[in-house]
């Protein structure tokens, strides 16, 4: 059976970083058994130590006090540097992956194609690459606890066996009844709970965003109650799978509470024919061999959530992501609804509202699907086309100027990422922007807060338009770009892309109801009929 796109992705993370986790293991190893080893010792000293003390003066002085104290703070060394070291290794073997598997993941958003990419909205694509991911850290983290576990198990049956193979036996099969309790416990109640965790956090992050951002209606419409309410349901949804979580874990950590008592009781009954002092060994060993399962059961508390957070994730990583393409050095013609346009036209979009204009251009960037034979690029049928490819020939300014929570420059820079700072101005100049960031105290690198909110609708609109004309792209897609605009300021943007488009011989595909930009533009096309 082929591994899934996250579980290759996982693979090749650990194969990146085996000698992180490989130390990291090392490390739990040394941890599980220096911490059997060091409590069974420890009782051992101190019952020995007494029994030589309560046997008189000649006992306790023949009685060696060195080595026993010696090889406890050894082994406390020992253990507590190789938790730090575990804890360190494992981790930045964790955060690095997660780092690495976050731009995939985001790489594999943008290659989906438009009818699945559009579905999810905003909170739940946060969702994924947060929550998500940082689910599947567990499957990092957690590799090193088989390896503690193992150790801690192998010093209790060695040291329960110095009293008989009997109590050895009797500690070994505690802890694997711990293991396989724990295994049951998390697949009937733990597992169930972190799926529906991952489930309703995800519901409630998209609930979340969409109210967030209709935070300003909310409130002229007095609704913040009712949007609380709604918050409210969702978030009691979530508390409810996390208290089934927590009963879950409850009863996990009952079990392994009653094993461990269990297993220390028989172990101290069968080693009690040994002597006191290896009858407290053994029942020491066996409480930590047990303890030393821990790991494994929380592990298997949290398969649930990470298991659907694995179904979630690969739900969209079974995109690949797409080659990024180089700029057109030809200037395509275009075919529309049955039209020819050669490279530079100015092509004007009309026609009643829903009857298809935005859809028109998204389809000409590939954000929705074409049907064979409506449009041609080049020649080409645009349906025929790789996504890349399409979007290599067009610049898109959409309706809605969504920006980035960044600055001007980065905003500008999604368009070119090369681009100069002299071509960034003149780009702004050309939108009838440059004046208002000039004015700002830190010019291109003014922050603009998330979607621009420090900017008004029509800045935002043009600030957009000037991303748009960065893009080295032999046609122009422009949505309404006057838009919320006064008549003076519309006046300038369109002398100022009049003239630009003369200068650059671009073409434009341009949808607007207002006369003014309509008139810079040569040719029109009329959308009469709703387009499906």
């Amino acid at each position: 059976m082929s591994a899934s796109p996250l579980q290759a992705l996982i693979r090749a993370q650990r194969r990146r970083h085996a000698e992180g986790l490989m130390l990291a293991a090392a490390c739990a190893a040394v941890v599980g058994g220096s911490s059997t080893l060091l409590l069974g010792l420890s009782g051992w000293f101190i019952t020995a130590s007494a029994l030589a003390g309560l046997a008189g003066l000649a006992s306790a002085q023949a009685f060696n006090v060195l080595l026993p104290s010696a090889a406890i703070r050894l082994l406390a060394i020992l253990r507590t540097g190789a938790r730090y070291g575990e804890r360190l290794s494992a981790h930045a073997a964790a955060l690095r992956s997660l780092a690495a598997i976050r731009p995939v993941l985001f790489s594999a958003l943008a290659a989906a194609p438009p009818a699945a990419a559009l579905a999810l909205s905003g909170g739940e694509a946060s969702a994924r690459l947060v929550q998500d991911v940082d689910a599947v850290e567990t499957r990092f983290v957690r590799l090193s606890a088989p390896w503690g576990a193992g150790a801690a198990v192998a010093a209790g049956v060695a040291l329960g066996a110095l009293s008989g193979w009997t109590t050895a036996l009797a500690i070994l099969l505690s802890a694997a009844a711990a293991i396989l309790l724990a295994r049951a416990l998390a697949r009937c109640f733990s597992a169930p709970a972190g799926r529906d965790i991952q489930t309703r956090m995800g519901a409630l992050k998209d609930v979340a965003a969409s109210l967030s951002a209709a935070a300003p209606e909310l409130r002229a419409y007095g609704l913040e109650t009712w949007a609380g309410e709604i918050l409210a349901t969702q978030g009691e949804a979530v508390d409810h799978a996390r208290l089934r979580a927590a009963r879950a874990r409850g009863w996990i950590a009952f079990s392994q509470a009653a094993i461990l008592g269990l297993a220390v009781v028989i172990a101290v009954v069968l080693a009690v024919p040994a002597g006191p002092a290896l009858a407290a060994l053994a029942g020491l060993a066996a409480a930590m061999a047990i303890e030393g399962v821990a790991g494994l059961a929380a592990a298997f508390d949290q398969d649930g959530a990470a298991n659907q957070a694995a179904d979630r994730l690969d739900a969209v990583l079974q995109y690949a992501p797409m080659a990024a393409a180089a700029p057109s050095l030809s200037t395509p013609g275009l075919r529309l609804l049955d039209q020819d346009f050669a490279p530079g036209d100015r092509i004007a979009i009309t026609g009643p509202s829903g009857a298809g204009k935005t859809t028109l251009l998204e389809r000409l960037v590939a954000l929705r699907p074409c049907a064979p034979g409506t449009i041609r690029l080049g020649g080409a049928d645009l349906a025929d086309l790789a996504p890349s490819a399409v979007r290599a020939a067009f610049a898109l300014a959409p309706q809605d100027a969504a920006l980035i929570a960044g600055t001007v420059a980065d905003n500008l820079r999604l368009a070119a990422p090369d681009v100069s700072n002299d071509e960034m101005w003149e780009a702004l100049r050309d939108a009838a922007l440059d004046e208002r960031i000039r004015s700002a105290p830190a010019g291109l690198n003014a922050w603009l807060g998330d979607n621009g909110e420090r900017l008004s609708g029509g800045e935002r609109r043009r600030l957009s338009l000037a991303r748009a004309l960065l893009r080295p792209a032999p046609w122009l897609l422009l949505d309404e770009p006057t838009e919320g605009l006064d008549a003076a300021t519309e006046a300038v943007v369109l002398d100022r892309l009049a003239a630009r488009l003369d200068r650059t011989g671009q073409g434009v595909v341009l949808v607007s109801h207002r006369p003014a930009p309509l008139a810079i533009c040569g040719r029109t096309l009329n959308l009469s009929a709703p387009q499906s």
